[in-house]
């Protein structure tokens, strides 16, 4: 396949204040060796100086086009814009976050697996992710030998926690009529509503996987990922999709046998987080959360939690200086 006469490929980024990582995300796609793209560049109300050096490369590189909202939006609702604006005549649709970047080889690996095989819906593939010391490749855990998975299987796979294989949304491919079939692509406002979207598509389509690393993602303290992080959101998000799409990929049994084992490792989490003295908008959070997903929080199970884990501290004095340790730098 010539990566000129191929199909047009509609990257996006949406953005706000990204301006210390955001002249290299674009560099990345201009360093593409696939080579037929159109790149929107949706700036979100951005105080600093985004819009400047978007412009900047806008002059240089006609198919690199920038919007600008007029009032900061919520990040999903940023994202479902963005994909809005993608060309009508494009075929894929690829994000890049605008603190991440793309491996030369992204596009043209990514469209090669999808043109070969029309059924797959979504492309992902392997992402080294990392930042000062910490650096990993994630993504891992399909079979070589497997490209193509049908996508109720790895749906399955991923509701149950036998996979994590879907990655974020620099690490994926989008069949663009899939993000032209509604206007919320990402179907709720959590930060984790790009998994959803998967569980949401491979309903009719399968799930491709390049066995390549082809996007970098960065870790530091101010992306949406922290957050999720620090407040372990993904366990709140599997319980909300396992809710939605477990009736569609499990029975009934599978479906609350996970739900009860997500609950368990929810409340394993809070009473460690308990012993490190969390602040109040921590447990603001998860009081929500929990209340939005139908379990309000059962305080008599949380305390029932913090004492088992005090008495396994005690019998653990190397466990209790960690968590010590742990605690404090959380508070500095």
């Amino acid at each position: 396949m010539s990566a000129q006469r191929g199909p047009l490929v509609s990257v996006v980024t949406p953005v706000y204040n990204g301006e210390q990582y955001l002249r290299e995300c674009i560099e990345s796609v201009l360093a593409q060796t696939y080579q037929h793209w159109e790149y929107i560049i949706l700036n979100n109300f951005s105080t600093d100086k985004t819009l400047e050096i978007a412009e900047g490369y806008r002059r240089k590189e006609p198919r690199i086009r920038i919007w600008s909202n007029d009032r900061l939006l919520p990040i999903i609702e940023n994202h479902n814009k963005a994909f809005s604006l993608i060309d009508r005549d494009s075929k894929y649709c690829k994000v890049v976050s605008a603190d991440d970047w793309l491996f030369p080889e992204c596009i043209a690996r990514m469209v090669e697996l999808s043109e070969e095989n029309p059924s797959v819906g979504i492309v992902g593939a392997y992402q080294l992710s990392g930042g000062d010391n910490q650096w990993y490749v994630r993504n891992n855990g399909l079979p070589h030998s497997k490209s193509v998975v049908p996508g109720r299987e790895v749906c399955r796979a991923q509701l149950l926690g036998e996979l994590s294989v879907f990655g974020n949304p620099t690490s994926n491919l989008y069949r663009a009529d899939l993000v032209r079939s509604t206007s919320t692509f990402y179907p709720n406002a959590t930060a984790e509503a790009d998994v959803s979207a998967i569980f949401e598509h491979l309903q009719s389509a399968d799930f491709g996987f390049v066995h390549q690393v082809l996007s970098f993602e960065r870790l530091h303290e101010i992306r949406v990922t922290a957050v999720s992080l620090d407040r372990n959101a993904y366990l709140s998000a599997a319980i909300d999709d396992c809710q939605k799409y477990g009736p569609i990929y499990l029975t009934n049994a599978e479906r609350q046998h996970r739900i009860n084992d997500l609950l368990k490792s929810y409340y394993r989490y809070l009473s460690i987080s308990a012993l490190k003295r969390r602040k109040k908008e921590f447990w603001e959070y998860h009081s929500t959360r929990l209340r939005e997903l139908g379990f309000p929080l059962d305080r008599v199970r949380l305390l029932r939690g913090i004492s088992l884990k005090v008495l396994d501290l005690l019998s653990n004095p190397k466990g209790t200086m960690q968590l010590i340790t742990r605690r404090r730098a959380v508070h500095r």
